[in-house]
């Protein structure tokens, strides 16, 4: 199967390069700094599976019709990627990796919702340099259709579905399912809290070893929970992620609930992990903020509820990017007391 990674970034690096590992047929599409790295001196992976040094063709912009695209830019990029490269995509499966609800709605508007399959990435990654990707920690990869209403088999009669999950179940364990959007939302819940450590320009694990800073993540999902259920979305759980483990946490006294949140949270990597937030910030890039804890804003307003908290941290993550200063977590209580209480 001849499959091109859109985006050289933590996701699209780290799949491109095992999938070359492993014998695919796979192409890296990536910017001038990507492309300059990779071609000279190849694309380097460590972390997890140990080190591992691949060489793989990069181009800036595709110059053949995959059978396979795997979009792995932030969302805000899909519009930009596609129409560089449409005349190549229009006949190939797309498949989106990006965090938030939007990426597949983005997509439809230039390629047919037949072709889109949409995707949710468990497994975690960070960037370190053009063509220098850690790999944090293993996890499912799960896909379905996103515009094919619910299906208690998203194999039977799919052979695309089927052809692409067997490609990428080389590299991780893929996990296909008929209710892709409510698994999308409650990933929103999973990565809500990575706004917490990219306010503060810190690893997740320094992050959140602050009591203070966990009793505020488990107020952005008490809020998020209360917006669906508001408006009446189903949220569906993740393999790695069961919808009892939030609603557990959620119903716990706070400071029993913080304490075993930072015990998780601490211990994801023995690596530092930079959630995708952070690392886009770290580059200079507009982060995907408003595609994730903006998800519940905009719901929220869509429903006349209130996003009080959510809507303060969508405003402190621009407020970091735009002076490029981040906060003190003395700051970043200050700015967010009036919902710890």
């Amino acid at each position: 199967m001849k499959i091109a990674v859109v985006g050289a970034g933590a996701i699209g690096g780290l799949v491109a390069g095992y999938l070359k590992h492993k014998g695919e047929d796979a192409v890296l599409i990536g910017r001038k700094d990507a492309f300059e790295a990779i071609r000279q001196n190849d694309l380097h992976i460590s972390g997890s599976r140990g080190d591992l040094k691949v060489k793989i063709d990069i181009f800036l912009r595709l110059e053949h019709s995959p059978q396979l695209a795997i979009l792995a830019v932030k969302t805000q990029d899909i519009a930009e990627v596609i129409k560089e490269n449409l005349k190549y995509l229009k006949s190939a499966a797309i498949l989106t990796t990006q965090n938030g609800i939007q990426a597949d709605k983005l997509t439809a508007r230039y390629i047919p919702k037949e072709n889109i399959i949409s995707s949710i990435v468990m497994f975690g990654s960070t960037y370190l340099d053009p063509g220098k990707i850690v790999h944090n920690f293993e996890g499912n990869w799960i896909l379905g259709r996103p515009f094919a209403g619910k299906s208690l088999n998203p194999l039977a009669n799919d052979g695309a579905l089927k052809e692409i999950s067997a490609s990428l179940n080389k590299i991780f364990p893929v996990v296909t399912t008929g209710e892709i959007l409510g698994m999308k939302w409650l990933k929103v819940f999973v990565n809500a809290n990575n706004c917490l450590p990219a306010i503060l320009g810190k690893s997740m694990q320094e992050a959140f070893s602050n009591l203070e800073i966990c009793r505020l993540s488990m107020r952005i999902w008490q809020e998020g929970l209360s917006i669906v259920d508001k408006a009446g979305i189903k949220l569906i759980s993740l393999p790695d992620f069961p919808l009892e483990r939030l609603m557990k946490l959620t119903s716990l006294p706070l400071d029993e609930s913080a304490k075993i949140f930072s015990g998780i949270m601490t211990n994801l990597s023995r690596h530092p992990l930079y959630g995708s937030i952070l690392q886009s910030i770290k580059r200079n890039r507009p982060s995907e903020i408003d595609y994730i804890n903006g998800e519940f804003s905009a719901l929220a307003k869509a429903n006349g509820i209130s996003s009080g908290l959510n809507e303060r941290l969508v405003n402190l993550v621009h407020r970091v990017e735009r002076g490029k200063r981040f906060l003190t977590e003395q700051e970043l209580i200050e700015n967010t007391k009036g919902f710890l209480s």
